[in-house]
């Protein structure tokens, strides 16, 4: 499938499109599951399949962000930069793996054997779901955002195709769940090997100097990868590891909710690093400022709607047994919007070379999250595993402003949607509606 380049807004409006679209078949997926497997099962099922998220996610050690700021500011250098980055993505994503083997029993020993051993056996999925995240980060330094957008589709709309099957037939259970959930990604990681070797060709030369050329910018970016990571699964590695299987499917339920705001978010932070690398400063900063006004009116608006709505969206989606989840469900859509303005905002950083100040600050935010939660999970239960992460979120959030000025000596974004940015979004979602007609009309003649 041939893919194509695109403008950063043109890139924003078709990675937010996919985002919702993603949004409606994780919705969907998460319905059926938790219908289906009542709270306990969906917890197991949350158990089984969090292992290998987390650690593919956790371990990075900043690899997507150094490729695309390398492949970006070095371009002569991509074979080679990439080749390596795929080594490092093997040896790092095996021994991830291999350490989650042994520790898997010990962290969740209140679990079943059959939930270890099928938790284990998941943990082969840790190099595919790590070389997606380097994968994506690659093609995107080239603009081919159609394509990585393509890649975050698959999976899921795979696993919704084959859980539904298994629900009509009866079979849904835990373990045949999570299958649902890791087989879906091979065939898409043999589509997206093939996009990234058209792209990069990638060589294994001059291995030492790109390892050293990508870990030196890699393990300064770092933590704002660990950070996000663990704001994203710290809560449930954690709330998995204290309490029982049931509350585990309560709060995954509240926790997936709220997550369906991040795609305006994430839409953005994929495509706003890429395009500020290597823009003069203050262009960069009017670039974060405006996507964070514009992402966050668009989250905290759907999130007013979420939290209005919370003790009714749980019982006819999900059933009554979720219920009691809604005052949770309110302080984590709170979180969620948060957050995403954070990781905008850190992308200035990141486009002007200088990630480690945002690993230093948010690893601050971040060192609040675990004591925290160990200290009011065991008191409040799932509510303290929420409040633990928006105490620790507010701190972060107001670090990286500070760090604009303090650090950066530039101006703090302006945050505050203007009448023009609504202006902008429509203008711009009407000239890719154009460019699609106009596309579709091409086909058909």
């Amino acid at each position: 499938m041939r893919t194509t380049t695109v403008s950063a807004s043109a890139a924003f409006v078709q990675s937010a499109a996919t985002k919702l679209l993603i949004i409606g078949i994780n919705a969907a997926t998460g319905i059926l599951t938790a219908r289906a497997l009542a709270p306990v099962g969906r917890g197991e099922l949350a158990a089984m399949i969090l292992s290998y998220s987390f650690l593919s996610s956790a371990l990075t050690l900043g690899l997507p962000s150094a490729l695309t700021y390398k492949l970006r500011s070095k371009p002569e250098e991509a074979s080679n930069l990439m080749g390596t980055g795929l080594l490092l993505c093997a040896l790092i994503s095996s021994l991830s793996a291999f350490a989650g083997f042994f520790l898997l029993p010990h962290w969740i020993p209140q679990y079943s054997p059959t939930v270890l051993l099928y938790g284990r056996i998941f943990l082969l999925n840790t190099p595919i779901a790590l070389f997606f995240l380097v994968g994506r980060a690659a093609i995107e330094s080239r603009g081919k955002f159609s394509a990585s957008n393509l890649s975050l589709v698959g999976p899921p709309a795979a696993t919704l195709a084959g859980l539904v099957p298994l629900k009509l037939l009866g079979l849904l259970t835990p373990v045949t769940a999570a299958w649902c959930y890791v087989l879906p990604g091979i065939p898409v990681f043999l589509w997206m090997f093939v996009q990234v070797y058209r792209t990069f060709t990638p060589r294994l030369h001059a291995v030492v100097q790109s390892a050293h050329s990508l870990l030196s910018y890699g393990m300064r970016s770092y933590g704002i990868d660990l950070c996000g990571t663990m704001s994203l699964y710290v809560d449930q590695a954690l709330v998995v590891r204290l309490l029982a299987p049931d509350l585990m499917g309560i709060y995954v339920v509240a926790l997936s909710l709220s997550r369906l705001l991040n795609a305006f978010h994430t839409s953005v932070v994929m495509v706003l690093f890429p395009k500020a690398v290597s823009r003069p400063p203050l262009e960069i900063v009017a670039m974060t400022g405006r996507a964070v006004r514009i992402t966050t009116a668009l989250t905290s608006a759907c999130g007013l709607c979420i939290i209005v709505a919370g003790p009714s969206l749980l019982t006819l989606l999900y059933g009554a047994e979720y219920r009691g989840a809604a005052n949770i469900l309110r302080v984590l859509v709170v979180e969620v919007i948060l957050t995403g303005a954070t990781q905008v905002m850190s992308q200035a950083f990141m486009a002007l070379g200088r990630p480690g100040v945002i690993t230093t600050l948010q690893a601050i935010g971040l060192s609040l999250t675990i004591p925290l939660m160990l200290l009011m999970i065991p008191r409040l239960g799932i509510m303290g595993a929420a409040i633990a992460l928006l105490i620790s979120t507010c701190a972060r959030f107001t670090f990286v402003l500070v760090s604009f000025p303090l650090l950066l000596k530039l101006p703090v974004p302006d945050i505050l949607v203007r009448r023009k940015d609504v202006a902008d979004v429509r203008q711009e979602v009407n000239r890719w509606l154009a460019i699609r007609r106009t596309a579709e009309a091409t086909t058909q003649i």
